[in-house]
């Protein structure tokens, strides 16, 4: 049988952007040990409803690691501190009985707050926008089966691929930089065949698009990399500075 924790959770609560937000303090009471964090925050949340409270707002979608909308700042770290972990899959034995947990939303400027813990991370999407894709033809399925390309780039290439887009990277960098979300979006793209005719526009565009949505620079602490819950590698950072460099001396 579980164990039961009673904790004490201080959690931001903000109405709009243009709030100046706070902290409020709710009791989490007989949380069983296997929940997934987000499954106890929904059972605080049925609790302040029964009391006519406001229930605390965040994202959620798959609840798998898959989709990257859990964006949460747990005792001050994005999703929580555990490695290659999602707050979604983060479970509740990691915590004690008694503790007192922080929960926060991703703090960037160009990740503004919608409410409590959802911030707008559309900025992402405009950096898609400019380059993300593949817009040459191709060919179909066949042609790219056929298409010669060794495991050692596959591999890299499906390694950025993993990016969830979730901004965790972006919320443990001091700096509130995009850049090893940008590298893995660049890169897993610029490796293989298909990406490489538009490789240093790519770069060009979506680097000059995340500076222009207000993302800082990077610095190359590593707080990225360490928070990162698909563990996407500062190397993918070298790679794009690289890539940028011959898009703008070529």
């Amino acid at each position: 049988m579980a164990n039961k924790l009673n904790l004490t959770l201080k959690v931001w609560r903000q109405d709009n952007a243009a709030d100046g937000g706070r902290f409020e303090t709710y009791p989490a009471r007989g949380i069983d040990e296997d929940m997934s964090f987000l499954e106890m925050l929904d059972v605080v949340n049925e609790e302040l409803i029964e009391d006519g409270k406001e229930p605390i707002a965040f994202d959620s979608d798959c609840r798998e690691g898959i989709c990257g909308t859990c964006s949460l700042v747990i005792n001050g770290i994005p999703h929580g501190g555990r490695k290659g972990t999602t707050a979604c899959q983060l479970h509740m034995r990691n915590f004690k009985d008694g503790q007192t947990i922080s929960i926060e939303p991703w703090r960037a400027r160009a990740f503004p707050v919608i409410r409590d813990l959802i911030v707008d991370r559309s900025a992402f999407d405009r950096i898609i926008q400019v380059g993300g894709f593949v817009s040459v033809r191709t060919g179909g399925t066949p042609d790219a089966n056929s298409m010669p390309i060794s495991k050692e780039v596959s591999d890299k290439a499906m390694d950025a691929a993993q990016c969830i887009g979730c901004g965790a990277c972006v919320a443990a960098c001091k700096n509130g930089s995009a850049m090893l979300f940008v590298a893995a979006k660049v890169s897993h793209l610029n490796l293989l065949p298909q990406g490489k005719p538009e490789k240093t526009r790519r770069a060009e565009r979506m680097v000059w698009k995340m500076d222009e949505e207000g993302f800082g620079g990077c610095s190359v602490t590593g707080s990225c990399e360490a928070v990162c819950p698909k563990e996407i590698s500062l190397d993918f950072i070298a790679k794009l500075n690289r890539d940028f460099a011959l898009s703008v001396f070529k």
